[in-house]
């Protein structure tokens, strides 16, 4: 098991390296730099003041040096502009020189900084990601479980009518895009042409204080599209499962129908919704971009649509980092858990 979680950590750095240089690359185009030279300085900047900017700060060293520093592998550029002052990636956007040869990149904790909001990226990232964090443990915290339910029930019961009454509702809930299930629960539930103003329509107070009224509505809204896919998986296994030799063996011995579900087939029936359910995680921290924006909830999500829309390359660049890790952190810990859900796979 070590050996087999060192070589997955091996190829997790190298796959990392490969996708967050490539996006390097796409953001830091010339027609993205042109734009943020415009937008920090001047729109009307003729295109040799636009080379200037970018030749003071750094930008045209070439994209593997640029690279190099950005990562934290090479030291930081330290450039005198035609201006008169000398910057530094290392100088905090000052003019110091005594930073020459220091390394400053994202190894060292250096994520940049935001043009958008005009303070460090590692301080958004961080606030951010908590927000969305605490939107995913309350949205996994009901689709997991209800998911597992609907679906164990169907699988137990393939044909009857209670399996087709969940699967068809499961059918519904996944074929109805966030956006719409949102505006229906807005309109319906928020809306003074309705009545029912039971909840609030913006969830911007749960960023300080969650409640029932300004937190359920986005929860409810993201935990019913995945709540139908992972259901839906699940009543497939379990249905498979339970038509195996090794449960008619065990009805055939007198055991429990109670006992056959939680002893023998449950287990071997959540392998395969282990891995749509791990699979929620990455489309839960980049996925939840509608919703977040729908209900005004500023978070992950929120801050990739600002750091696109502004052109905000360093913040941008983070992102895409996080969510590279966070993909990669969720497939190391889905090959795991095959380990202990089915006992027949062995690790050499």
């Amino acid at each position: 098991m070590g050996m087999f979680i060192l070589r997955r950590t091996g190829v997790m750095l190298l796959t990392a390296i490969c996708l967050t240089f490539i996006v390097f690359l796409m953001t830091n185009l010339y027609p993205n730099l042109e734009k943020l030279a415009k937008n920090e300085g001047n729109f009307r900047m003729s295109d040799a003041e636009v080379a200037s900017f970018l030749g003071n700060r750094g930008y045209t060293q070439g994209k593997l040096q640029n690279y190099g520093e950005w990562l934290g592998v090479l030291p930081g550029y330290v450039i005198e502009g035609i201006d008169g002052k000398t910057r530094g990636r290392c100088s905090n956007h000052g003019a110091i020189v005594e930073n020459t040869g220091k390394y400053c990149g994202v190894i060292q904790g250096n994520w940049g900084f935001s043009s958008r909001f005009k303070e460090p990226v590692s301080k958004i990232v961080a606030k951010r990601l908590a927000l969305t964090g605490k939107l995913m443990f309350w949205v996994l915290a009901v689709m997991i479980p209800s998911a597992l339910i609907i679906g164990i029930m169907a699988g137990m019961r393939e044909g009857s009518r209670l399996d087709r009454a969940l699967s068809t509702g499961a059918i519904v809930t996944t074929a109805t895009p966030e956006y719409v299930s949102g505006v229906i629960f807005i309109a319906v539930f928020t809306s003074s042409a309705v009545g029912l103003k039971w909840f609030k329509g913006s969830a911007t107070s749960a960023m300080d204080h969650a409640t029932l009224e300004n937190f359920l509505l986005p929860v409810l809204t993201i935990a019913l599209y995945g709540m139908g896919y992972i259901a839906r998986m699940t009543r497939a296994s379990m249905a498979e499962v339970m038509t195996a030799q090794y449960i008619r063996t065990a009805r055939l011995k007198g055991v429990s129908f109670a006992n056959i579900v939680l002893k023998h087939a449950l287990r071997n029936a959540l392998i395969a919704p282990f891995t749509v359910i791990m699979l929620q995680i990455p489309w839960l921290l980049n996925g939840v971009v509608i919703v977040e924006v729908l209900f005004n909830f500023k978070g992950f999500g929120w801050v990739l649509v600002q750091a696109a829309s502004n052109n905000d390359i360093d913040l941008l660049l983070a992102v895409s980092v996080v969510s590279v890790v966070v993909v990669l952190l969720t497939q190391l810990i889905s090959d795991i858990g095959y380990v202990f859900l089915n006992p027949r796979i062995r690790i050499t």
